[in-house]
């Protein structure tokens, strides 16, 4: 009559352990509450003394729970120190000289499917008495998927939060580059732009503060992804602010650097080529930072020049250690080709770089192509070099006729 009445109480507080922890699930309590009541059940309900509960977290197991040990045990198991045998009960796991888990004796390991998801090892208050296995096994294995559907749902809520934000980037970018760029018989431009992923390091303008005037610019932001992209913006917002300020292309560049260092500190940095273009005396004047070297190309000479008079990288540097303004006068129709290196970083399925030497011989062999029709064009060699590779970088290309 005893026993019965033994075990009609034992039921009844699995029976209450089980309810505690499962209406603590639906209520949604953190997984330190859940811990807590699972330790608190082991150690108040069942025939447990000592305890420690391992859940396997990417490639290895964290201690989840440690309770009533004299020895000192890991606290995060490697998959290759535990070796298991399902069918056979068995469990080894192998640790240093100073720890050791000699004083728990059995152990209750979880399952799914085929996957180890976690280790529960126990010692017994009584070693005589009963403990129910199956039991044990059944809680910690509640426990154990409820964890793991917070990670889940953790990793969903944080995947769902990175999208929106690579959204709302990707949106306040494209609002930031020219909606449409002239092609007038004044000023023809056009623009390729392929950013690597949703949101883009390369950054191009043409921006107009004045009828006479005209500034044209590429940039190229180190890194990629979203830090790219925000660090360009911030760029971009600073450059329109300054030209609407100040014509000294120096102090421009400088304050540019100023702005781009304070962001970053140095870790990281921005290539960028600025020019601009005065339609009453035809007189352009340039600073390249670092970049890749525009290309001017005067259509009835058949000349083409790198334009590299300028400084180093922005925002590498507290001040600038040298800056030289380039200037050219150039009273025929001519054509700018601007570029970030992702164009010439293209490869092929031999891993070939496309390479300036090729685009330079593009430009001049092109140097009479209006600027659609020079980009239909390169678009066709391009694709038919890297025979559907993947790119590695974003790409822009910009090109700026400026007729006589």
């Amino acid at each position: 009559m005893i026993s019965e009445s033994l075990k009609y109480q034992r039921k009844e507080l699995e029976l209450k352990s089980l309810l505690e922890i499962t209406q603590a699930i639906n209520e949604n309590k953190t997984a330190e509450v859940l811990l807590h009541i699972f330790k608190f059940t082991c150690l108040v309900h069942l025939n447990i003394r000592s305890l420690v509960l391992y859940g396997k977290e990417a490639a290895s197991f964290t201690k989840l729970i440690s309770h009533g040990l004299s020895g000192t045990v890991p606290s995060r198991l490697a998959e290759k120190q535990i070796s298991h045998d399902r069918e056979q009960g068995q469990l080894n796991i192998e640790v240093g000289e100073e720890q050791s888990f000699e004083e728990l004796e059995l152990f209750v390991p979880v399952y799914h499917k085929q996957e180890l998801l976690a280790i529960l090892l126990l010692k017994r208050k009584d070693a005589n008495a009963p403990i129910d296995l199956d039991f044990t096994k059944a809680l910690t294995n509640i426990l154990v998927v409820a964890l793991e559907n917070k990670r889940f749902a953790k990793r969903q809520l944080e995947q769902e939060r990175l999208r929106k934000e690579v959204e709302i980037a990707s949106s306040v970018q494209r609002m930031l580059f020219p909606e449409v760029l002239p092609y007038t018989e004044t000023l023809r431009a056009m623009v390729t732009y392929y950013p690597h992923s949703t949101v883009g390091g390369d950054y191009y303008d043409l921006i107009w503060p004045e009828p006479q005037t005209v500034y044209f610019c590429v940039a190229d932001v180190s890194g990629k992804g979203m830090p790219a992209a925000l660090l360009m913006s911030n760029f971009q917002a600073a450059l329109r602010t300054l030209l609407r300020s100040f014509t000294d292309m120096r102090q421009i560049v400088e304050q540019l650097n100023a702005t781009a260092y304070d962001s970053t500190k140095g870790e990281r940095f921005i290539t960028f080529f600025l020019g601009r273009f005065s339609f009453s005396d035809r007189e352009l004047t340039f600073v390249n930072a670092g970049h890749n070297p525009p290309l001017l190309s005067i259509p009835s000479t058949g000349s083409c020049e790198e334009l590299s008079a300028g400084t180093t990288i922005l925002g590498a540097f507290e001040s600038l250690p040298f800056l030289e303004i380039g200037t050219r006068r150039v009273p025929e129709s001519f054509h700018l080709h601007l570029y970030t290196d992702g164009l010439t970083e293209v490869l092929n399925p031999a891993e070939e770089e496309f390479g300036e030497e090729r685009f330079h011989a593009f430009v001049r062999e092109m140097c009479r192509l209006e600027p659609k029709d020079f980009h239909t064009r390169f678009l066709e060699v391009l694709n038919a070099f890297s025979a559907g590779t993947p790119r590695r970088d974003d790409l822009t290309l910009l090109s700026v006729e400026l007729p006589a």
